[in-house]
């Protein structure tokens, strides 16, 4: 096996974005992508503007690609924000309003990955009661998933770079996912696991892989340190990945690494041009 074998989309939130957003599905597809995922594009607003939304959807199929995926509204990212949703007061009123808003664009264009970031602790708020909120808002998302026939992500981030961020370990992940499967009933709610993250959290990756593979909703990678693409570090993705396909993982593989000091469309050289299409 190998990194041909894999299902690869780009996020582009992280990759193509020395370009303006409405051209970056376009340049995936130039460098031979088929398949692309979104952190919410709109970090300012939850409910933009319908021609800003009409925008963004006809640059995505007139671009040829699909979407994978979507974040929810997660408030300032890239910046010091990781989700609203646990974060009580205008920051969880502001996800909410996003909720619909996201999963009706998401629908309009196949997608059935939704990603709803947990959100930072908040100084002087008991952590119970971001987590009951936290549980609340996640079972209105999971609903709103549902209605298009898509799962609620839910994923752990690294300690070292989101102190603030509860959900640190993959188990702290799927445990969350339990819960809001036990409360809908529906049993959309899947695990995000990013290798990167996991790896800079020092868990015992292999393990993570042959315990949580059947409760994986959508991977996603990016090589440590550094974060950058697979082979500028030295985390054995090629390995891992071949891991997660044995174990039954077939879905997609999201590219969530920075580019370093080159183009985003330099930064594929470690992929064959012939595996990159959405497949």
């Amino acid at each position: 096996m190998g990194f041909a074998d894999q299902r690869f989309n780009v996020n582009l939130s992280i990759l193509f974005t020395e370009l303006p957003l409405l051209e970056r599905p376009a340049a995936a597809a130039a460098a031979g992508f088929g398949a692309v995922e979104l952190w919410w594009p709109w970090t300012d607003s939850p409910t933009p503007a319908r021609s800003e939304l009409d925008a963004l959807r006809h640059a995505i199929e007139d671009a040829g690609v699909r979407l994978t995926g979507l974040n929810f509204y997660a408030g300032r990212l890239p910046g010091p924000d990781r989700g609203a949703l646990s974060v009580p007061g205008e920051e969880s009123e502001r996800f909410r309003a996003n909720i619909d808003v996201a999963a009706d664009f998401a629908g309009s264009l196949g997608c059935t990955a939704l990603n709803a970031l947990y959100g930072n602790r908040v100084a002087g708020v008991d952590p119970a009661e971001q987590d009951a909120l936290a549980l609340e808002n996640l079972v209105l998302a999971a609903r709103a998933a549902d209605r298009i026939g898509a799962v609620l992500l839910i994923e752990a981030l690294n300690a070292p770079e989101s102190p603030l961020y509860p959900l640190v370990s993959a188990p702290a992940a799927v445990g969350i996912a339990d819960k809001v499967d036990e409360a809908t009933g529906l049993g959309n709610a899947r695990f995000l696991m990013d290798l990167y993250h996991l790896s800079m959290n020092g868990e015992d990756l292999p393990a993570v892989i042959e315990r949580y593979a059947a409760r994986t909703g959508h991977v996603q990678i990016a090589d440590t340190p550094g974060r950058g693409a697979p082979g500028t570090g030295t985390l054995p993705l090629e390995d891992l990945l071949d891991r997660l396909a044995k174990a039954g993982y077939d879905g997609w593989v999201g590219l969530e690494y920075k580019p370093g000091d080159r183009p985003s469309a330099e930064a594929f050289d470690w992929l064959p041009r012939g595996a990159r299409a959405a497949r």
